[in-house]
């Protein structure tokens, strides 16, 4: 493995005080050895996907790693559950939901892991953060950069959050 590689994480909440949360889970991944802050997007409110729920907040970060992904999603795993998150149902709401989108230019399928993640490219929550911070990322399975990933998905349900 190389000494550093980039790692691009999804973060959501729509339980208790999100911003905070969100917040704090960034400088709780960024406490871990062997995870980096590199960068952070703006916080946007989006429409849930499943049963009915509040709004969320939906941001991503950009992380230097020297740990292998699967090293990684178990420190988000963590992370989540340190923060209350509970796996009751599909898509309901959550205290806090980190998603491993992509691990430089890895492409991975097992049964616990997929990158890149397999719903990022139809999902407005996650690439127009993501556009913010890494417009030029190429997906590996697609070849192309989050950029164009981003002008392709109805945005419309994606609101840049102005102040806390």
């Amino acid at each position: 493995m190389k000494p550093s590689q980039s790692a691009a994480i999804a973060l959501g909440s729509n339980m208790g005080d999100s911003y905070k949360t969100l917040e704090a889970a960034i400088d709780t991944l960024a406490k871990i050895p062997g995870i980096i802050l590199q960068a952070k997007s703006s916080w946007y409110r989006t429409k849930a996907v499943g049963p009915p729920q509040p709004d969320y907040l939906n941001g991503c970060a950009i992380f230097q790693v020297e740990i292998p992904p699967v090293l990684l999603l178990e420190a988000l795993l963590r992370t989540e559950k340190k923060f209350g998150r509970v796996r009751r149902e599909q898509w309901g709401p959550r205290s806090l939901d980190l998603d491993l989108l992509l691990y430089d230019d890895i492409i991975m399928d097992t049964p616990h892991l997929q990158i890149p993640h397999p719903r990022m490219r139809s999902r407005a929550f996650v690439l127009i953060p993501l556009v913010e911070i890494a417009p030029d990322w190429v997906e590996p399975i697609s070849q192309r950069v989050i950029r164009d990933l981003a002008s392709e998905v109805d945005c419309s349900g994606v609101h840049l959050l102005n102040s806390i």
